[in-house]
């Protein structure tokens, strides 16, 4: 994949330290960008910007998703030391394990703050900065469950429904300013995020699901994303053969619901 388009660009990344974001650093470090990697935990960013090329030229900003109140100084300290921001990745979030009868409500609320309010926050307070370049592209990780509702998601899924409602207004809003919306939404990846998914009561599910353990690479589905962007595209699906759920889902409803009520949860 030709990556130039990425040389010399900033690229904003939330939930850097592992996963997906982990991998979309990399790339795009390797293809000459400036990352400015986002998370909570500042040793575990500082662990993967030593390993990206040429680390001495990459940021970290320590943020929290659930906590919006100083994104715009943020946004404001970022473009006060590199002057701009072309590109934001709104990887960042968390996922649940759960039934909608038995999680608690506060567990509701807070995967709707970290996975919306806090994505549209950061997204908001980087925005007048990309309208005054004219130029700006913000990439945001929904999920095939932000397409379906799937066991144990309710809240989960709900929070990627969102996003989708959002951004899509928000891209056809900002076209004429020059900003790009990508929607990415990934299937089962390898990653951590059962391990980190809330359980009904909001502590940690502490399981590696199937569904995760078997998935797509996160090297793959950060290369799948980053060549959506370069190609401009308003929406890209990522994963195997579960991703054909949304076209089934769209076409063949009734086959839809047949399939899907025997897919393993985890």
């Amino acid at each position: 994949m030709a990556m130039k388009n990425f040389q010399g660009k900033v690229v904003w990344i939330t939930g850097a330290s592992s996963g997906i974001g982990a991998e979309l650093s990399k790339q795009c470090a390797e293809a000459g960008a400036i990352v400015v990697l986002s998370g909570r935990n500042q040793n575990s960013l500082e662990l993967v910007k030593e390993k990206l090329l040429h680390p001495e030229s990459h940021l970290i900003v320590p943020l929290d998703l659930e906590h919006a109140d100083n994104f715009k100084e943020l946004a404001a300290s970022l473009i006060a030391q590199v002057n701009r921001i072309d590109i934001l990745i709104n990887n960042g979030g968390i996922s649940q394990r759960g039934t909608a009868f038995e999680t608690d409500e506060a567990v509701d609320r807070r995967i709707m703050e970290v996975n919306y309010f806090g994505n549209i926050a950061l997204s908001k307070a980087v925005l007048p900065y990309m309208r005054n370049q004219g130029t700006g592209h913000i990439v945001v990780l929904s999920s095939i469950a932000g397409k379906f509702g799937f066991f144990l998601r309710s809240a989960y899924s709900a929070s990627k429904h969102a996003l989708h409602g959002f951004y899509e207004s928000l891209m056809l809003e900002e076209e004429q300013n020059g900003i790009k919306v990508t929607i990415a939404c990934p299937g089962k990846i390898n990653t951590n995020i059962s391990l980190n998914a809330l359980n009904s009561s909001g502590e940690s599910h502490g399981v590696m699901d199937h569904n995760q353990e078997t998935g797509m690479t996160a090297e793959e589905c950060a290369r799948i994303m980053l060549h959506a962007v370069l190609k401009e595209k308003k929406e890209v699906l990522i994963g195997n053969k579960e991703i054909k759920a949304v076209t089934l889902k769209r076409f063949l409803p009734g086959l839809f619901w047949k399939i899907i009520r025997k897919q393993s949860a985890t």
